[in-house]
């Protein structure tokens, strides 16, 4: 208790602005698996077709990119909590509308796939614009450490609870209403839009300002910066998988959401002690190791996937991702941000316009990712997609390391 006493102490000593983003972030991270794992698995149930699964998230990245340039120019009229309260909101809503859809073909997939991805847009774009102008370079270990402790101990919960419930919930009737799968995707979204506008309430307490300079449109870049959107590439090319992957293996060779929940739950409660812990005594020259290690375990996970394909290769590749996510990100964003800090200054320019070319770099790498799956679905089989994919883009995210080393080096003399 003293400890835990200690390391509440510790937070309330951070900046007020970085306390309320990180509370608003810790309710939207009991958001966050519905929309990476349990909307996938709904789009799978509905159609029985991984490749519609890409297809849907394909729709929602070229959302996500539109949003982004569209959020650079209202940036100019509205504050920056105003729009990142909209995309928190407009997650939650489309979602909702989305389970409501009574059959998913290509054309509603396209339509709700876009509008989630618009709301992403919204939410991660500016989550970024908050995260760099509120923190600094030797607090943002800490800052995505505790981050990434929430959304690791989210992943834990909530889809052990989503999972029992879907699974209880199941052709029972309740206050007249007989549940079936749809029905409980129905109620799960519904709670979501409801902690969404909590967490806008949370985020609205803060005093965050807007970039003063307000062009933000350029398509040249000094060679550092073009170096981490190369890095964004490689981020995004296996990020799509990462939303995709685990709820279609998860499905067509283990079983059903409820195994899922506790596939996730096994390998979370570690890894939220290990991020919380690392983020708290790491030190920015600590991050090329963090960034190896993320990625030198999520390449094992996928080759014991293709190699087994079975219901312990899907496990062991689950426990993998599971752990390998958040240890990546830890490094990712800090090494991204202190970019953006020593670009921003060298070229004179508004922060965002390197946020939303970031946005650029991983939607090229998400569209390559899906496109490669797509390709070997319909060229191959959906088999030889699931093995093989996912090792071609992990070991091509490989190349992550050199690059971010050389990065690090380059910032560090800035």
């Amino acid at each position: 208790m003293n400890k835990l006493a200690k390391e509440y102490q510790f937070f309330k000593q951070q900046e007020p602005n970085m306390r309320i983003l990180l509370v608003t972030n810790m309710f939207y991270a009991l958001v966050l698996p519905v929309v990476e794992i349990f909307v996938g698995a709904y789009v799978m149930r509905s159609t029985s077709d991984p490749a519609m699964v890409a297809f849907y998230q394909l729709a929602m990245y070229i959302g996500i990119v539109t949003t982004s340039l569209l959020n650079g120019f209202l940036l100019r009229k509205y504050s920056v909590k105003a729009l990142y309260s909209a995309g928190i909101l407009v997650s939650g809503i489309s979602m909702y509308l989305m389970m409501t859809i009574k059959s998913l073909g290509f054309t509603e997939l396209a339509i709700a796939g876009f509008f989630m991805g618009a709301a992403s847009g919204f939410f991660w774009t500016n989550r970024y614009l908050l995260a760099l102008n509120n923190t600094t370079d030797d607090n943002r270990n800490y800052f995505f450490g505790l981050e990434s402790f929430f959304f690791s101990l989210s992943s834990i919960g909530v889809p052990l609870v989503i999972g029992a419930f879907i699974s209880l919930m199941d052709g029972r009737e309740v206050l007249g209403i007989a549940f079936d799968i749809t029905k409980s995707y129905q109620v799960v979204t519904l709670a979501v839009v409801i902690i969404t506008i909590i967490a806008c309430c949370v985020l609205w307490k803060g005093n965050f300002e807007n970039p003063g300079e307000t062009n933000f449109l350029y398509f040249k870049f000094i060679r550092l910066w073009k170096k981490m959107l190369a890095m964004a590439a490689l981020k995004g090319m296996v990020q799509g998988f990462l939303v995709t992957a685990p709820a279609i293996l998860v499905l067509k060779l283990v079983g059903d959401e409820g195994i899922l929940g506790v596939i996730q739950g096994v390998s979370g409660a570690l890894t939220a002690l290990l991020v919380y812990i690392l983020g708290r005594i790491a030190r920015p020259e600590d991050r090329i190791k963090i960034f190896v290690s993320g990625l030198v375990l999520f390449f094992i996970g996928t080759l014991l996937n293709g190699l087994l394909y079975s219901a312990v290769g899907v496990i062991l590749f689950v426990l993998c991702k599971v752990i390998f996510q958040p240890l990546f990100d830890l490094a990712y964003f800090p090494i991204m941000m202190r970019t953006i800090d020593v670009v921003a200054k060298i070229e004179k320019r508004n922060e965002y316009a390197y946020i939303l070319s970031h946005e650029f770099g991983l939607f090229l790498g998400r569209a390559s990712g899906l496109i490669l799956f797509l390709v070997l679905a319909y060229g191959i089989s959906q088999d030889f997609a699931l093995k093989y994919a996912l090792i071609v883009v992990a070991g091509l995210q490989l190349l992550a390391y050199p690059l971010a080393k050389n990065i690090i080096k380059h910032t560090d003399t800035n």
